[in-house]
């Protein structure tokens, strides 16, 4: 992880909290003020300390340092720690809600990390904010950037992984909310853009999304940004924008409930 390293370092210049995401993810976390919650994958506490500040004792793990220690010159209301998501430094049944935003991708296998996170809940949901390869397979960006593009989606697990992983989890039941881009999109992951194509062309942006710095190639970036700049000039974006179309949503909410009458595990 490396290059999270890098990327931690300017990775606030254009990641930040979207208030809509965050009032999603509160709502289905069911956040009480005597409860204690985790975010799994933090990066530098954004949503972390949005949601901490709804309520509740908040802690947040991220397997990289850079990446905590912008989180705890930021704030120490959160619990700030380095780990992985396989093996969770957190005693049995102690968080009654678990958060997951764009970071699945990084664990190393799905069901080790989901059944750490089943460990440690008590009772309450886990919320994974994500993207499918057949969601991303529509971005429109696989017209300026398919290289980069069909890397990123190999590593997204699909749904169908997903819902078997918590499945041998021992998750209970699965809800699935589509989450599509708003054009007043505050955080700028890698879709964020949607509506707004010009903001590719900013290497700041570029830099605090993986897929960019690390996926794709400055061969791929330089006549990317070209074409792209090219057909924002001449208004060619509109169509292509319009071509990639759907009604599937651009990313998810995947919400998974352990209750305490479960007969599982």
């Amino acid at each position: 992880m490396a290059i999270y390293q890098q990327i931690g370092k300017s990775y606030d210049l254009t990641r930040r909290t979207d208030p809509e995401i965050a009032a999603r993810l509160a709502v289905h976390l069911q956040i009480k003020s005597d409860s204690s919650y985790l975010d799994v994958g933090c990066g530098t506490g954004n949503y972390t300390l949005a949601l901490a500040k709804m309520g509740g004792v908040w802690h947040g793990v991220d397997q990289s340092k850079q990446m905590i220690d912008t989180a705890i010159n930021k704030s120490n209301i959160v619990a700030w720690q380095v780990a992985e998501a396989e093996a969770l430094p957190y005693a049995d049944g102690i968080f009654s809600g678990v958060l997951c935003t764009l970071a699945i991708h990084h664990f190393v296998t799905l069901i080790p990390a989901f059944q750490e996170i089943y460990r440690i809940l008590n009772t309450g949901h886990l919320v994974l904010f994500t993207a499918t390869p057949e969601q991303m397979s529509k971005y429109w960006l696989v017209e300026y950037f398919p290289e980069a593009i069909h890397k990123s989606a190999e590593q997204m697990p699909s749904l169908e992984k997903v819902r078997y992983a918590l499945d041998e989890a021992s998750f209970n039941s699965v809800k699935i909310e589509h989450y599509s881009i708003s054009k007043n999109l505050q955080d700028l992951f890698l879709y964020s853009g949607k509506y707004r194509p010009e903001i590719y062309l900013d290497e700041n942006v570029r830099s605090g999304i993986s897929t960019f710095a690390l996926l794709a190639s400055a061969d791929e970036i330089a006549t990317g940004c070209q074409k792209l700049a090219a057909d924002i000039n001449t208004g060619r974006i509109t169509e292509i924008v319009k071509k990639y179309e759907n009604n599937q949503g651009d990313y998810l909410f995947v919400i998974a409930d352990k209750v305490a009458t479960s007969t599982k595990g």
